[in-house]
């Protein structure tokens, strides 16, 4: 089940697909959808021959055709098409394409480790493209927010544009969630999303600049804080805003222990961090990463206690701008360390 958990977990949370984990909805190749009410089966090649001598009187207008000897039965109510409800491939394709509670609950709770690797990634690009290359910290702190954004497929800051749009147009819940569905972004949507890549690019810059590993080390505390923001969002007794999408398959499944020992073990590693940079490496840290880390997952809190207020619930959107605003404060936090 763990594994299963980070399979999912990788595969809602970046663009790298994992074989085994299949996003909530995917269809499977070979899969048909199953027949909504009021549909009739497509026609087959041959279905349109002519009555032959001794066949029944042909069908009336607004009658469906009968099945002829041989024709597979049509699906029961219930059923996907070929696939008997009861039968045990029906069941293992509804795990797959609806995961169990416990592998979401799971893949939540990976969500951190997920961060962790993403983190490391971006940090890469921005070692790499600022002291190798010498492209400077700004354009190495560019690339990196980039490669975050690309990496995530651009959900989260997506989200965060819709949030910023259904929130701010003052509408009712009902109201304000069909704005946040809609494809295009508004004009508080924009402004917020530029607004909050300037800030996540400024912050980097600035922490890469002061030295010391400041750069890397607040990137990848941010990024796992922002994801360890999802985790939290998810505890039970948070409800969705929407019977269906991601935020009614993952609100409420992750036990409130799970985010809570995890921000203990985030808030721990990045004193570790600290100290070990301090007495070993020389170099030190400064101890803005702890407090980045409680930064991030307090802005977060507030946002979701508004998202919940407004529109009774979490949607997808509301994951996604939690990260956001959560890597961000952390980001700016990071950076306001000392200089070197």
């Amino acid at each position: 089940m763990r594994w299963t958990g980070l399979r999912l977990s990788v595969t809602l949370l970046t663009v790298i697909p994992l074989r085994g984990a299949v996003p909530p909805g995917s269809p499977r190749a070979g899969d048909t959808a199953p027949p909504r009410a009021g549909d009739t089966a497509p026609p087959r090649a041959g279905d349109t021959a002519p009555p032959r001598a001794g066949d029944t009187a042909p069908p009336r207008a607004g009658d469906t055709a009968s099945p002829q000897a041989g024709d597979a039965a049509s699906p029961q109510a219930g059923e996907t098409a070929g696939v008997s409800s009861s039968s045990p491939r029906a069941a293992g394709t509804s795990t797959l394409l609806w995961p169990a509670p416990a592998t979401v609950a799971a893949a939540m709770a990976w969500a951190p480790a997920v961060g962790l690797l993403l983190g490391i990634i971006a940090a890469a690009v921005l070692l790499v493209v600022d002291h190798p290359l010498g492209a400077g910290p700004l354009t190495g702190a560019a690339l990196a927010v980039a490669s975050l954004a690309l990496l995530s497929r651009g959900l989260h800051l997506d989200g965060l544009a819709d949030l910023a749009d259904g929130l701010g147009s003052g509408q009712p819940a009902p109201a304000a969630l069909d704005i946040m569905r809609r494809s295009d972004i508004g004009p508080l949507g924009t402004v917020t999303l530029v607004l909050t890549l300037l800030i996540q690019v400024a912050a980097l810059s600035q922490a890469e600049s002061a030295g010391h590993g400041r750069g890397p080390a607040g990137l990848i505390t941010a990024v796992v804080t922002g994801r360890l923001a999802l985790t939290w969002a998810c505890r039970r007794g948070v409800a969705a805003a929407r019977p269906d999408g991601l935020g009614a398959l993952v609100a409420g499944t992750v036990r409130p222990v799970i985010p809570a020992a995890t921000t203990l073990a985030t808030l721990a590693a990045a004193v570790a961090a600290v100290a070990i940079s301090a007495t070993v490496i020389g170099e030190p840290l400064g101890w803005t990463l702890p407090l980045a880390v409680a930064a991030g997952l307090g802005a977060a809190y507030l946002v979701q206690r508004q998202a919940l207020r407004r529109l009774g619930g979490i949607t997808g959107d509301v994951l996604g701008a939690l990260a956001e605003v959560a890597t961000t404060v952390a980001l700016v936090v990071a950076a306001a360390g000392p200089p070197a």
